[in-house]
């Protein structure tokens, strides 16, 4: 066999192929062979049909069989010998196979990226120092009250807060548009649920009363029509309801799973599911904060070929999110645009953590599994049922295996980087760093 490599671009390699005719033709002849054994033909004895018979009838089947045996196998050997790690199946192009001659072919794939690993001092992370305040458990307590609220009908006029029951019609240059129109719509005043004006404009307005309403849609509204537009909303209120939060009692505390021990158990309850969650989103953003510098002091290439199996992953998470296969959402539809950069990401961050797991010899710590595990597990009445339910799932226990692993990267980076601390508040430590960056681009 006969190999030539060439480097065309970047991590893209092409492998030419030569098999001797010899060598296919002893294989061909192998499987004829084998085939006359049992082949059966009306006026032959089973296992007595004469080679030449079969070689006739089957000759040409059993050659295009050998050929794509050959390719795999000889493909297998070049990357062997040439020592080259695919990332993704090759692109095959026969270029010679005809009976009687040398079968050549060329191979054409992307090879995984060489991976020098820098120094992780170079990387800069600010911790988030943050504790559970009593403060923060009356907040979450009047929270989960808000949840439960129910509502009662009101003979007086509208207030923040109050619920209204209303009738409305919107009109562009006095005609009605779309979507602009509703019937027993309930509308909580301040929620934020209608476009700037129009929930501010039923504040003191009592069931029964009709109010004419001047609006201009927002410069960014969804709308291409409706941007910016001056309108009129014709809104008839027919009820006021105001909200009833339901009392601190057994019943309540009961909705969450806290049968016994009233409300001091129910404020202790709460407090350890956020200082769960609060450990959660800090020890998420000092990973993002790592993956980022991670990112920021390497520069790979992406071999395109597992960059579109991860693009093709991010698609069928947006379609499920949206209701999966009820949805109607082909994923192959959505536009590979739209998940590149996050894909690449995706892709450079996993082959940047194999080769720090490789390089440092770093081993999945199992008394770390087990007590992310037990974590998990105190979120459910039954915990044990639930520890035993991931010990018992193979693919369940590798995903958690697979966190574990991650989080030890981390902790290897942390080692090395610059690592300062900031105290914050519990609402902002539990913040997602999206929406922070975002308000203080707002503020600025």
């Amino acid at each position: 066999m006969q190999v030539s490599l060439e480097t065309t671009s970047g991590l893209e390699r092409r492998l030419t192929i030569v098999v001797p005719a010899a060598d296919v033709d002893a294989k061909v002849e192998e499987r004829l062979k084998e085939m006359s054994r049992r082949v059966r033909l009306d006026g032959f004895r089973p296992g007595k049909v004469p080679f030449k018979v079969v070689k006739k009838r089957y000759g040409k089947g059993a050659y295009q069989e050998v050929l794509g045996e050959v390719m795999q196998t000889s493909y297998m050997e070049a990357i062997s010998s040439e020592e080259l790690q695919p990332a993704g199946s090759p692109s095959v192009e026969p270029k010679v196979m005809e009976e009687g001659k040398d079968f050549e072919f060329i191979a054409t794939f992307e090879v995984y990226p060489e991976i020098a690993l820098e120094d992780f001092a170079q990387i800069k992370v600010e911790k988030p120092v943050s504790t559970v305040q009593d403060a923060d458990v009356d907040n979450m307590l009047n929270t989960l009250r808000e949840q439960s609220r129910t509502w009662e009908v009101v003979e007086r006029a509208a207030e923040s807060g109050d619920q209204v029951e209303i009738d409305y019609v919107g009109t562009l240059n006095g005609e009605a548009f779309e979507g602009g129109s509703a019937e027993d719509q309930k509308l909580v005043l301040g929620s934020g649920q209608m476009i700037p004006g129009f929930e501010d404009g039923l504040i003191g307005a009592s069931a029964g009363e009709e109010k004419v309403l001047e609006l201009t849609f927002p410069e960014e509204y969804h709308s291409e029509e409706l941007k910016g537009q001056q309108t009129t909303f014709t809104v008839k209120v027919k009820a006021v309801s105001q909200p009833v939060l339901p009392e601190m009692n057994d019943e309540f505390f009961a909705k969450y799973g806290v049968k016994e021990g009233g409300e001091e158990a129910f404020r202790e309850e709460i407090r350890k599911n956020m200082e769960r969650e609060l450990r959660q989103s800090i020890k998420t953003k000092i990973k993002n904060q790592v993956m980022d510098g991670l990112l920021s002091v390497h520069n790979l290439d992406v071999p395109q070929a597992l960059a579109a199996q991860e693009i093709d992953r991010l698609r069928h998470q947006a379609v499920a999110q949206f209701g999966g296969v009820n949805s109607g959402i082909d994923p192959k539809n959505l536009p590979a645009e739209l998940f590149k950069d996050e894909a690449d990401k995706r892709v450079k961050l996993g082959l940047l953590v194999g080769e720090i797991v490789k390089v440092k010899e770093i081993k999945v710590d199992d008394n770390r599994v087990r007590s992310m595990i037990e974590d998990i597990a105190s979120a459910y009445q039954q915990p044990q049922q639930v520890i035993d339910w991931y010990y018992s799932n193979e693919q369940q226990l590798s995903q958690v295996q697979y966190v574990v692993l991650e989080e030890q990267v981390v902790d290897t980076i942390l080692d090395a980087a610059q690592v300062s601390e900031a105290e914050c508040s519990y609402k902002e430590a539990i913040k997602p760093a999206q929406q922070h960056a975002a308000e203080e681009e707002t503020e600025a």
